[in-house]
């Protein structure tokens, strides 16, 4: 290879991670939601939640103590003991309402707690916020529950309530271990503290755990990504997510304070990511999907191993319920390919369920292509494949749309077509985002709609 052509492959493979794309937690994504009102939600809820149907429930706490300055979750910081207990009252009343609006069911498989930090609860409102759900919707043995903590406000009387509640998992924010690091982003955390927090949480009895790393982070290095992967894995962590920084300061305006001008540039993130996936494949995990990786006795690289991974708003999981309903300000749920969003204002999502309402604002219907588009989106994400050997005429017809999209990626040798499909390579792994934007009707150049690619 020339030096003139090896220049030209470096520009393109760096104006594929610089490009911005979906996540493709979802399709059509949120960007396409609209306007959606209280009465055609309660009909998908009527039409499309069935006596054999298990349930998943996403709970949104959109609190913390301190905001991170990398967040871009909806979360807001907050030290008013009685904004958060309004909050939790106004969940209970929230589940109260989806309950009585849903038709018979089997009861919930999956239960996951994100924010925000929701263990800002406490003890008393995750014991009465627990007893409601599980008065309200039946919790089915062997059900996960799952957590999102934040290790520096994790006690000890908490850990206990969430084993004495049953949780199963729980996942620890560290994103790097560097201390010079953690204050350009806003979040001193000692390694002592995670450790103790996860000495705590198995004590209790929440014996799997997950580890979120990032990558991209302001003046952060390969070594920095290097030593606080050896540390997750040191954990014994069951899961390990590593995501790269997404700096959208015109969407979250704290992100502010960080100095847009210390954040690696692209070729600098992609040798962190790799960095990052050396180290844990050496220490013994499974690299899943785009960014997860897994030990592998964990569930989820059994079902990616069997081709049972599935991807929702909570990014990678076993999650196989037909209906995922969100609570809480912001959340969003699925039933059936259409998804719903809850009121992001926590104001108006308080509002509406004092009124009796249930507090949905956004969605979207989805169509027959819209279906056919999002399994293919979500297979090539999980599997890195797609196989349509059997499949129909529009099928067929995306896939070739899909192809001739494709064609960038495949001279860049990332994507091989095959005969009624496609196989991800190697190289085009950390790509593969790209790869399933070629199945998107709906995606349009939007400078800042979206995060870099990698």
């Amino acid at each position: 290879m020339t030096h003139r052509t090896e220049a030209a492959t470096s520009r393109a493979l760096l104006a594929l991670a610089e490009a911005r794309v979906p996540r493709y937690t979802s399709y059509p994504t949120a960007a396409q939601f609209g306007p959606l009102d209280e009465a055609t939600y309660r009909r998908w809820l009527r039409e499309e939640v069935h006596a054999p149907d298990a349930l998943s429930l996403y709970i949104h706490v959109p609190f913390c103590r301190d905001l991170c300055w990398y967040c871009a979750c909806h979360a807001k910081p907050t030290r008013s003991e009685e904004r958060v207990r309004a909050y939790a009252e106004a969940l209970q009343a929230e589940a109260a309402l989806l309950a009585e609006a849903l038709p018979s069911h089997a009861g919930v498989s999956h239960l996951h707690f994100g924010g925000g930090t929701p263990s800002i609860l406490g003890p008393d409102g995750l014991r009465a916020l627990i007893g409601t759900l599980r008065h309200r919707f039946g919790i089915r043995p062997g059900a996960e529950l799952a957590i999102e903590l934040d290790p520096r406000t994790l006690d000890e009387a908490t850990a206990e309530t969430l084993g004495e509640l049953g949780f199963t998992r729980a996942s620890l924010g560290v994103q790097d271990i560097d201390p010079a690091v953690q204050a350009r982003i806003g979040r001193p955390q000692p390694t002592t503290l995670v450790e103790l927090a996860v000495e705590r949480l198995r004590r209790a009895g929440v014996r799997e755990i997950n580890i979120d790393l990032m990558y991209g982070l302001p003046t952060q290095t390969i070594a920095h990504v290097e030593a606080s992967a050896h540390f997750a894995a040191s954990l014994g962590a069951d899961r390990l997510a590593v995501f790269g920084y997404a700096h959208v300061a015109w969407m979250k305006p704290h992100q502010k304070a960080i100095d847009a001008t210390t954040l690696p540039d692209a070729p600098a993130r992609l040798e962190q990511a790799e960095a990052a996936e050396a180290v844990l494949v050496a220490s013994g995990y499974q690299a899943l999907g785009l960014d997860h990786f897994a030990l592998p006795g964990d569930s989820l690289a059994r079902a990616a191993a069997e081709g049972r991974l599935r991807r929702n708003f909570q990014g990678y999981t076993t999650d196989d319920a037909p209906v995922l309903l969100g609570l809480g300000a912001s959340s969003i749920g699925g039933l059936a390919g259409n998804h719903a969003q809850n009121e992001v204002d926590e104001r108006r999502y308080a509002e509406a369920i004092a009124g009796g309402r249930l507090p949905i604002a956004r969605g979207r219907a989805a169509t027959r292509e819209d279906r056919l588009r999002a399994g293919m989106i979500e297979r090539v994400m999980c599997d890195f494949a797609l196989d349509l050997r059997g499949a129909g005429a529009e099928e067929q017809s995306i896939l070739r749309e899909a192809l001739e999209r494709m064609a960038p990626l495949e001279a860049q040798g990332m994507v091989l077509p095959e005969e009624a499909g496609l196989r991800v390579t190697p190289a085009g792994r950390r790509f593969v985002r790209q790869v399933a934007a070629c199945f998107d009707a709906y995606l349009a150049p939007a400078p800042q709609g979206h995060s870099a690619a990698v």
